[in-house]
């Protein structure tokens, strides 16, 4: 998802199709960065739109309605959230991909509150919130269709705080985990173990040629900067094998596991 986000500087068609092909590379390489070429349908059966309940526009008119959107998302008169709703209620509507739509849809919903300043850094799960009641969001979207866009806006924004809270609550529980480090870490300041701790807040799971790589040192010193945070109880082995070795740092994944599963869950 931060790659897809990397890759969007504009908004527009081009954008997409580098988000989906970033995030569809090694899951359908043929397709990957390609509008879809054949019909798709929601209900029915898999052969037939027959009784379906929506059935998205003929693939030959996709290239033109992103073209669309597009010009809806360059819009400045419309307040950010809302925009971002609405885009994200046509995007899913059009149904660009084949597969892939609604992973490159909550890569665009994200890129949108970046570009409209709402987030720089972090990626809020404002469509993990989105999916809790999926009941509820379908039939924002299926009324979204039928003309009425106010509950997709509304299923949008009471997304978002829930989610500022949780990305919040993240941020603090891996700062706090880094903190905690700084009395267990027994290198001496400046050594290449202190800079390999704060990579781990964001990659908690390495091995030592992305240390090596990210921190720009040999491999022979990233191995001893792993040895140093591995002694000193930050980073564990995974598994027992002697090649091709991944260390993790289990607080930070444990944040991370009690983030999923907070966003998971929205109060209403």
């Amino acid at each position: 998802m931060a790659e897809a986000l990397n890759v969007a500087e504009r908004l527009d068609g081009a954008a997409i199709l580098a988000m989906h092909r970033t995030l569809m590379a090694d899951h359908m390489p043929s397709a990957a960065g390609r509008w879809r070429e054949e019909a798709v349908w929601i209900g029915g059966s898999a052969r037939s739109p027959h009784g379906a309940t929506y059935v998205a526009p003929v693939h030959t008119r996709v290239p033109d309605a992103i073209d669309d959107l597009a010009v809806f998302m360059a819009r400045e008169d419309v307040p950010v959230l809302a925009q971002a709703a609405l885009t994200h209620a046509q995007f899913e509507s059009i149904h660009p991909f084949p597969d892939g739509t609604g992973r490159t849809g909550r890569a665009l919903l994200h890129a949108q509150l970046r570009h409209g300043g709402l987030a720089r850094e972090a990626i809020v799960p404002v469509s993990a919130g989105l999916l809790t009641d999926t009941d509820r969001y379908f039939r924002a979207l299926s009324v979204y269709r039928d003309g009425d866009a106010e509950p997709i806006v509304v299923e949008v924004a009471d997304a978002v705080f829930p989610a500022l809270a949780s990305s919040r609550r993240l941020i603090a529980d891996v700062s706090d985990t880094r903190a905690g480090w700084g009395e267990r870490i027994r290198a001496r300041r400046g050594a290449a173990a202190w800079a390999l701790a704060d990579l781990l807040t964001t990659r908690p799971v390495v091995d030592v040629r992305l240390v090596a790589d990210r921190l720009g040192i040999t491999t022979v010193n990233a191995r001893l900067a792993v040895d140093r945070l591995v002694e000193d109880g930050v980073l564990t082995q995974v598994g027992n094998g002697a090649r091709d070795r991944v260390w993790q740092a289990a607080e930070v994944l444990d944040a991370m596991d009690r983030f999923a599963a907070r966003s998971r869950h929205r109060v209403v």
